[in-house]
């Protein structure tokens, strides 16, 4: 007996197993666990991914203004040679690094829209039948176009240079306005004056990316007004890197006998002649490694039934676009033109000879089944500016038909 209690206290007193003991801290952990409240480690995770965005984003809108307070201090010292150019890579330096923090916060979470998901992620006809008077505005559209490119990630790819886009108001032009803003460059817009208020809001975007965004209201078909632009684009952007001709006119016809020898004119004046005039205005500005780029159209090689004038004036830009890059070649400028399908712009609704079912369907017969959005295009033209992408690329016309291939 007195044995038997001995082996029941040893017993007693023996150490578990390490297996044995393992089990059991794990059993009061998870009792523990069970005791307390859960947690929603999700919605954790969710606010502090929000803060990091707000804060890059601080730092992306702040960045090129501190840069540019420094700049100033020390311009007032009247400080020359190396410092000035210490100046400036301060500038770049402190802009593209907020630029890499803002796109390094929004992570892989940021992307939406994969395969299938970011083809039906768009706008899709049939659209209202809607129509408006020439030229249109991008306010008054429905839907509103695509402009702010969210998918898009900024490297600092044009940090310092400055460009000018012409119909930078509205469509394909806002978004290039945009991305090239998120790429570092400050940029000049041109506009007619019935399209103030699309400009302001291409203004308000490019500003709120930290970059400098001048607006230039006018007429394109006025041989003097073309001058004029390269000139105030200069002065109040300090140079001229990156010329985008973008800005068009369309008027659809049923025959070639309603087209009237003004309005063939205005067309031609509008799309291709400026395009000219620009280019000879802007080239003796332009230093090596500049960029111009110019808008054409899959019109210039399907051709169009409705706008002859119009699809005549594409086939011209693309054709002066290989040959002024063969021109420029030796200058070390390069020249290139994007040439997009259907895209959702004040463009066409505007078109007084389309009609309301014309509208309601646009776009309706690509491949795609629908039009493409303007951020969808503008990366192209980032591409083409850009030497880090496109310094051995001159002289090519870049097609976005939306799935239609060309033999």
């Amino acid at each position: 007996m007195a044995q038997a209690r001995e082996i029941s206290r040893k017993s007693k007193g023996a150490k578990k197993p390490p297996v044995q003991k393992a089990a059991a801290k794990a059993d009061q952990k998870n009792n523990k666990k069970k005791a307390q409240p859960q947690f929603n480690v999700k919605k954790r995770d969710a606010k502090k991914a929000d803060a990091r965005k707000t804060q890059a984003k601080n730092l992306l809108k702040a960045a090129p203004k501190v840069a540019s307070k420094i700049a100033e201090k020390l311009a007032d010292k009247k400080q020359e040679g190396g410092m000035k150019q210490a100046v400036k890579s301060v500038a770049e330096l402190a802009t593209d690094a907020a630029a890499q923090l803002a796109n390094a916060a929004q992570g892989k979470g940021d992307r939406k829209m994969e395969g299938k998901a970011a083809k039906n992620a768009q706008p899709q006809p049939p659209f209202p039948a809607e129509q408006q008077k020439s030229p249109g505005l991008e306010k008054d559209l429905d839907p509103k176009p695509h402009f702010e490119a969210p998918e898009y990630k900024a490297a600092g790819k044009l940090i310092g240079k400055k460009a000018l886009v012409t119909g930078g108001d509205s469509g394909i032009g806002r978004a290039v306005a945009l991305l090239y803003a998120r790429e570092g460059a400050d940029v000049a817009i041109t506009f007619l004056p019935e399209e103030q208020e699309d400009a302001e809001e291409t203004k308000r975007a490019v500003e709120g990316a930290g970059r400098k965004c001048i607006l230039i209201a006018g007429d394109l078909s006025k041989t003097g007004f073309c001058e004029e632009v390269i000139t105030r684009t200069i002065a109040d952007l300090g140079g001229l890197d990156i010329l985008v001709s973008n800005a068009a006119y369309q008027k659809r016809k049923e025959s070639i006998t309603d087209i009237t020898p003004e309005e063939w004119e205005y067309t031609f004046k509008t799309n291709i002649e400026a395009y000219f005039l620009l280019t000879k205005h802007a080239i003796p500005h332009m230093k090596p490694g500049s960029a111009i780029i110019a808008t054409t159209s899959e019109t210039e090689i399907f051709g169009s039934a409705k706008l002859l004038d119009y699809s005549a004036t594409k086939g011209a830009i693309s054709a002066f676009t290989r040959s002024l890059a063969q021109n420029l070649v030796d200058k070390g400028i390069r020249v290139n033109a994007v040439a997009p399908g259907p895209v959702w712009t004040p463009l066409n609704p505007s078109d007084e000879g389309a009609t309301p079912e014309q509208v309601k369907n646009f776009g309706k017969q690509t491949p795609y089944g629908r039009p493409a959005q303007p951020e969808e295009i503008a990366p192209a033209y980032v591409f083409l500016a850009s030497q880090a992408d496109s310094s051995y690329i001159t002289g090519i016309v870049l097609n976005e038909f939306g799935g239609e291939t060309v033999h």
